[in-house]
Protein backbone atom coordinates (compact mmCIF):
# COMPACT_ATOMS: atom_id res chain seq x y z
CA UNK A 1 0.00 0.00 0.00
CA UNK A 2 3.30 2.30 0.44
CA UNK A 3 3.18 3.32 -3.58
CA UNK A 4 -1.04 4.67 -2.55
CA UNK A 5 -0.09 8.31 -1.81
CA UNK A 6 -3.61 9.52 -2.50
CA UNK A 7 -6.52 7.71 -3.80
CA UNK A 8 -9.03 9.50 -5.82
CA UNK A 9 -12.85 8.56 -4.93
CA UNK A 10 -15.69 8.90 -7.05
CA UNK A 11 -19.08 9.58 -5.29
CA UNK A 12 -22.75 10.72 -4.97
CA UNK A 13 -23.52 14.29 -3.71
CA UNK A 14 -26.56 11.98 -2.13
CA UNK A 15 -26.63 10.05 0.52
CA UNK A 16 -28.58 7.64 -1.29
CA UNK A 17 -31.63 5.82 0.19
CA UNK A 18 -30.05 3.04 2.55
CA UNK A 19 -27.71 3.53 5.35
CA UNK A 20 -24.93 1.38 4.43
CA UNK A 21 -23.92 4.21 1.34
CA UNK A 22 -22.75 6.79 4.28
CA UNK A 23 -21.52 3.96 6.74
CA UNK A 24 -19.42 2.55 4.12
CA UNK A 25 -18.29 5.69 2.93
CA UNK A 26 -17.32 6.75 6.65
CA UNK A 27 -15.63 3.42 7.00
CA UNK A 28 -13.54 4.04 3.87
CA UNK A 29 -12.92 7.70 5.14
CA UNK A 30 -11.42 6.39 8.19
CA UNK A 31 -9.62 3.78 7.01
CA UNK A 32 -7.77 5.61 4.58
CA UNK A 33 -6.99 7.91 7.01
CA UNK A 34 -5.59 5.68 9.57
CA UNK A 35 -3.23 3.91 6.60
CA UNK A 36 -1.75 7.64 5.45
CA UNK A 37 -3.74 7.40 2.49
CA UNK A 38 -5.13 11.12 1.17
CA UNK A 39 -8.13 11.31 -0.16
CA UNK A 40 -8.83 13.54 -3.39
CA UNK A 41 -12.58 14.01 -4.39
CA UNK A 42 -15.31 16.19 -6.23
CA UNK A 43 -14.52 18.77 -3.23
CA UNK A 44 -18.47 18.62 -2.31
CA UNK A 45 -20.02 19.20 1.62
CA UNK A 46 -23.07 17.20 0.40
CA UNK A 47 -23.90 13.51 0.50
CA UNK A 48 -21.43 10.69 0.03
CA UNK A 49 -18.90 13.21 -0.84
CA UNK A 50 -18.99 14.91 2.34
CA UNK A 51 -19.67 12.39 4.83
CA UNK A 52 -16.28 10.63 2.96
CA UNK A 53 -14.67 13.77 3.51
CA UNK A 54 -15.60 14.73 6.73
CA UNK A 55 -14.91 11.13 8.61
CA UNK A 56 -11.23 11.19 7.31
CA UNK A 57 -10.67 14.97 8.64
CA UNK A 58 -11.74 13.82 11.75
CA UNK A 59 -9.32 10.75 11.90
CA UNK A 60 -6.80 13.09 10.92
CA UNK A 61 -6.31 12.14 7.18
CA UNK A 62 -5.37 14.66 4.51
CA UNK A 63 -8.27 15.47 2.17
CA UNK A 64 -8.17 17.02 -1.55
CA UNK A 65 -10.78 18.38 -3.12
CA UNK A 66 -10.84 19.93 -7.04
CA UNK A 67 -14.21 21.82 -7.63
CA UNK A 68 -15.32 23.92 -10.31
CA UNK A 69 -16.00 27.55 -10.06
CA UNK A 70 -19.55 27.15 -10.79
CA UNK A 71 -19.90 24.98 -7.73
CA UNK A 72 -18.38 26.64 -5.37
CA UNK A 73 -20.57 30.21 -6.37
CA UNK A 74 -23.36 27.48 -5.28
CA UNK A 75 -22.23 27.31 -1.79
CA UNK A 76 -21.48 23.34 -2.24
CA UNK A 77 -17.51 23.35 -1.61
CA UNK A 78 -16.13 21.60 1.50
CA UNK A 79 -15.09 24.86 3.86
CA UNK A 80 -12.64 22.43 5.44
CA UNK A 81 -10.37 20.66 4.12
CA UNK A 82 -6.30 20.38 3.82
CA UNK A 83 -6.19 21.63 0.13
CA UNK A 84 -8.83 23.01 -2.35
CA UNK A 85 -8.40 23.51 -6.09
CA UNK A 86 -11.01 24.90 -7.56
CA UNK A 87 -11.04 24.79 -11.40
CA UNK A 88 -12.82 26.50 -14.60
CA UNK A 89 -14.45 23.48 -15.67
CA UNK A 90 -15.65 19.65 -15.01
CA UNK A 91 -12.99 18.44 -17.67
CA UNK A 92 -10.50 20.40 -15.69
CA UNK A 93 -11.25 18.91 -12.48
CA UNK A 94 -11.27 15.12 -14.00
CA UNK A 95 -7.90 15.79 -15.23
CA UNK A 96 -6.44 17.40 -12.13
CA UNK A 97 -8.30 14.54 -9.84
CA UNK A 98 -6.40 12.04 -11.91
CA UNK A 99 -3.35 13.90 -12.10
CA UNK A 100 -3.03 13.79 -7.99
CA UNK A 101 -3.96 10.24 -7.73
CA UNK A 102 -2.73 7.07 -7.45
CA UNK A 103 -5.57 5.07 -7.87
CA UNK A 104 -9.30 5.19 -8.19
CA UNK A 105 -12.57 3.68 -6.03
CA UNK A 106 -15.93 4.55 -6.89
CA UNK A 107 -18.85 4.32 -4.06
CA UNK A 108 -22.26 4.48 -5.04
CA UNK A 109 -23.66 7.96 -7.21
CA UNK A 110 -25.59 8.84 -10.07
CA UNK A 111 -24.64 10.02 -13.76
CA UNK A 112 -21.74 12.13 -12.30
CA UNK A 113 -19.38 8.99 -10.86
CA UNK A 114 -20.93 7.09 -13.89
CA UNK A 115 -19.25 8.99 -16.18
CA UNK A 116 -16.20 9.68 -13.89
CA UNK A 117 -15.83 5.80 -13.48
CA UNK A 118 -16.19 4.84 -17.04
CA UNK A 119 -13.94 7.64 -18.62
CA UNK A 120 -11.21 6.91 -15.64
CA UNK A 121 -11.34 3.62 -17.16
CA UNK A 122 -11.71 4.01 -20.65
CA UNK A 123 -8.51 6.22 -20.15
CA UNK A 124 -6.61 3.20 -18.61
CA UNK A 125 -7.70 1.13 -21.81
CA UNK A 126 -6.32 3.94 -23.94
CA UNK A 127 -2.80 3.16 -21.69
CA UNK A 128 -3.40 6.78 -20.63
CA UNK A 129 -2.59 5.42 -17.21
CA UNK A 130 -1.96 2.28 -15.43
CA UNK A 131 -3.22 2.79 -11.99
CA UNK A 132 -6.06 0.92 -10.10
CA UNK A 133 -9.62 1.00 -10.64
CA UNK A 134 -12.04 -0.92 -8.10
CA UNK A 135 -15.02 -0.03 -7.12
CA UNK A 136 -17.05 -0.43 -3.60
CA UNK A 137 -20.31 -2.15 -4.64
CA UNK A 138 -22.23 -1.47 -1.71
CA UNK A 139 -25.41 -3.41 -1.33
CA UNK A 140 -24.92 -4.74 -4.97
CA UNK A 141 -25.56 -1.15 -6.25
CA UNK A 142 -23.63 -2.05 -8.80
CA UNK A 143 -24.33 -5.15 -9.87
CA UNK A 144 -26.33 -4.25 -12.91
CA UNK A 145 -23.19 -2.36 -14.22
CA UNK A 146 -20.82 -5.72 -13.83
CA UNK A 147 -23.53 -7.83 -15.85
CA UNK A 148 -23.21 -5.11 -18.64
CA UNK A 149 -19.44 -5.44 -18.83
CA UNK A 150 -19.84 -9.09 -18.95
CA UNK A 151 -22.14 -8.60 -21.57
CA UNK A 152 -19.93 -6.18 -23.58
CA UNK A 153 -17.62 -9.36 -23.68
CA UNK A 154 -19.71 -11.86 -24.13
CA UNK A 155 -20.96 -9.81 -27.13
CA UNK A 156 -17.03 -8.71 -28.52
CA UNK A 157 -17.43 -5.63 -27.71
CA UNK A 158 -15.31 -5.44 -24.36
CA UNK A 159 -12.17 -7.60 -24.76
CA UNK A 160 -11.28 -9.80 -21.08
CA UNK A 161 -8.10 -7.94 -20.43
CA UNK A 162 -9.54 -4.58 -20.93
CA UNK A 163 -12.71 -5.70 -18.87
CA UNK A 164 -9.95 -6.68 -15.85
CA UNK A 165 -9.02 -2.96 -15.70
CA UNK A 166 -12.13 -1.98 -13.19
CA UNK A 167 -12.01 -4.31 -10.41
CA UNK A 168 -15.34 -5.36 -7.64
CA UNK A 169 -14.67 -5.18 -3.54
CA UNK A 170 -17.85 -5.49 -1.69
CA UNK A 171 -16.32 -4.66 1.34
CA UNK A 172 -13.71 -1.85 2.98
CA UNK A 173 -10.71 -5.08 3.34
CA UNK A 174 -11.22 -6.40 -0.08
CA UNK A 175 -10.97 -3.05 -1.34
CA UNK A 176 -7.83 -2.51 0.38
CA UNK A 177 -6.76 -6.08 -0.98
CA UNK A 178 -7.40 -5.49 -4.60
CA UNK A 179 -5.43 -2.50 -4.50
CA UNK A 180 -2.71 -3.48 -2.54
CA UNK A 181 -2.26 -6.81 -5.66
CA UNK A 182 -2.95 -4.68 -8.11
CA UNK A 183 -0.63 -4.92 -11.37
CA UNK A 184 -0.82 -2.73 -14.29
CA UNK A 185 -2.02 -4.22 -17.35
CA UNK A 186 -0.03 -4.29 -20.40
CA UNK A 187 -2.95 -3.12 -23.10
CA UNK A 188 -1.59 -3.12 -26.60
CA UNK A 189 -4.57 -1.39 -28.56
CA UNK A 190 -7.87 -1.03 -27.69
CA UNK A 191 -9.30 -1.19 -31.58
CA UNK A 192 -9.41 -4.41 -33.22
CA UNK A 193 -6.97 -5.38 -35.35
CA UNK A 194 -8.91 -7.73 -37.64
CA UNK A 195 -11.13 -4.70 -38.32
CA UNK A 196 -8.89 -2.57 -39.66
Amino acid sequence: MSALRRLCVFCGSSVGERPEYAARARELGRELAQRGVGIVYGGGNVGLMGVLADEALAAGGEVTGVIPYGLVVREVAHAHLTRMHVVRSMHERKARMAELADGFVALPGGYGTFEELLEIVTWAQLGMHAKPIVVLDVADYYAPLFQLLDRGVAEGFLRRENRALVQRARTVPELFDLLERHTPHAVEKWIDRETS
